[in-house]
């Protein structure tokens, strides 16, 4: 079996050592035929780098490196350009490191282009110094390659000003590239986040922005074919169904993709499924907005946002959906056309994030600590139409927490903290569910799918005892259910301000 390239960003270490390759050299061998100036975002530990890097050994013409792939046979190899390659790496902190790590950057790609920069103490300078000299040395455009382009304002996203600070200096390096159109063949740019061509590309209005141009949706990550073919070695005698569960359903607008991290984790570590991904990046600064808004986290199951909303972010205003979507931790369930233009309806991409991301929440923004058999036990109620156990671990759940990190003691702000941290917790169970379910009748506030049984659920804050019960009955919410063979329960949940817990749960089986 080939090698599983863990870790590996370099194309010409994959291709020489015999390391598992999915070749994307067709959206390569397009894209440079089609633009000049190209973006793509896509969230951390996708791929993008390895991307990238093909570009470079593609550019530099080292056609041994592609052999028996899709575009050996269609490429000048004849034609070599010289490659600038940018990639942010280390302390990113102030400006005066920033600029440091740009001197060093700058020095590298001097050293293997035989070029000396006038000014080396000058970033901008050497940029532009860089692109003259290397067309005229070797008699052709550049090539200009910037992985993570983000990544200064990303790593101090939580200092606004210092945000603020980075973004200028990058604007100004990358108005470099505008300014030097006539010496440019082509250049690529990725990053996690989509800044406005106003705020960092100012006028690079002709960068072309592929993000979530369907032709390019799997330019990044491994699709199932690409695990069924490329990795059909490793997959004897696993339970495909639960791996498309546990780490399937990224989507930009073609098929439904793995993030690579993943497979490759999931198969060195013996098929254990973990949170891998997850892992590797911490979202606290997600969990830092959700709690300075009150975001109501139900939301997160019914949410819909226009093109303009979801391909735009800036340090001055983060909308906290944005950051979910360009971070990785939602993504595109379908496209909606509306007179208006195309939204886009968003989801959690698959299990893995889902029970990550919920417990994150519930551990650091409410606090709870509540042992893994317990959620276990959960779920097992659940699964086996237990109401009673279900009941009582949703009151150990809210006894455990200390509500005056979060609320603000308005009593509007109740029954959504209430529904946001019984949804956390039932998403962290590795739960099915609909918040705000539409019907002919109204919207049901939770609706929980589990195997065979449906949970049709109204919340009460404060209200009268059988209150929530009785409006699901009054007014047939499970309804929209009955066509089915599923066994349906409806169940009432009214909690008290003042005790800050349940204090009348109710249900009746359909």
């Amino acid at each position: 079996m080939k090698k599983l390239p863990i870790g590996i960003q370099t194309f010409s270490k994959i291709r020489e050592e015999g390391y598992i390759y999915v070749d994307k050299t067709q959206e390569a061998f397009d894209l440079v035929n089609n633009f000049t100036y190209v973006f793509l975002s896509r969230p951390r530990r996708f791929g993008k780098s390895l991307f990238l890097d093909t570009l470079k050994e593609l550019f530099e013409g080292n056609k041994k490196l592609f052999e028996g792939l899709y575009i050996y046979d269609k490429w000048n190899w004849d034609e070599k350009y010289p490659v600038i390659k940018i990639s942010w790496a280390g302390d990113l902190q102030t400006l005066e490191s920033v600029k440091q790590v740009a001197i060093d950057i700058f020095k590298l790609n001097q050293e293997n282009l035989g070029i000396s920069c006038d000014n080396t103490t000058d970033p901008g300078s050497c940029f532009r110094d860089l692109i003259h000299k290397a067309y005229k040395k070797y008699g052709k455009k550049v090539i200009i390659l910037i992985d993570e382009y983000d990544k200064p304002i990303l790593d101090v996203i939580e200092n606004v000003e210092q945000a603020k600070i980075n973004r200028e200096f990058l604007r100004g390096l990358y108005s470099i590239i505008k300014d030097n159109d006539a010496y440019i063949r082509f250049a690529f740019l990725t990053g996690v986040s989509k800044f406005s061509k106003a705020s960092i590309f100012s006028g690079l209005n002709m960068l072309t922005d592929i993000s979530l141009n369907p032709k390019y949706g799997n330019i990044c990550g491994y699709t199932q074919r690409d695990i069924e073919t490329s990795f059909k070695d490793y997959f004897v005698d696993v339970d495909m169904d639960k791996v498309k569960r546990w780490y399937n359903g990224y989507n930009f607008l073609k098929d439904n993709l793995y993030n690579p991290f993943d497979i490759l984790q999931f198969i060195s570590n013996e098929f254990l499924f973990r949170n891998y991904w997850f892992e590797t990046g911490t979202p606290s600064f997600l969990i830092k907005l959700i709690k300075e808004r009150n975001y109501f986290l139900p939301n997160l199951t019914n949410l819909t946002l226009d093109d303009k909303i979801l391909s735009s972010f800036d340090v001055e205003n983060i909308d906290l959906e944005v950051l979910l979507f360009q971070s990785g931790y939602i993504t595109i369930e379908k496209v909606i056309q509306s007179p208006r233009g195309i939204g886009y309806k968003l989801k959690i991409p698959n299990l893995e994030v889902q029970i990550s991301l919920n417990d994150y929440i519930l551990r650091y923004l409410f606090n709870y600590r509540e042992a893994n058999d317990i959620q276990n036990q959960s779920y097992d109620a659940f699964y086996n139409g237990d109401l009673d156990v279900i009941r009582d671990n949703l009151k150990t759940l809210f006894s455990s927490i200390p509500y005056t990190n979060y609320t603000n003691n308005e009593l509007k702000l109740y029954e959504g903290f209430y529904a946001s941290v019984i949804y956390a917790y039932l998403m962290s169970l590795g739960l099915d569910l609909i918040s705000e379910d539409v019907t002919n009748k109204g919207r049901i506030d939770l609706t929980v799918f589990v195997s065979d049984k449906i949970y049709v659920i109204e919340f009460k804050v404060d209200g009268k005892t059988g209150e929530a019960l009785e409006q699901i009955k009054e007014k047939r919410y499970y309804e929209k259910y009955l066509n089915g063979d599923k066994e349906i329960y409806l169940v009432g949940i009214e909690l008290s301000s003042e005790e800050k817990n349940i204090v009348n749960f109710e249900w009746k089986r359909v």
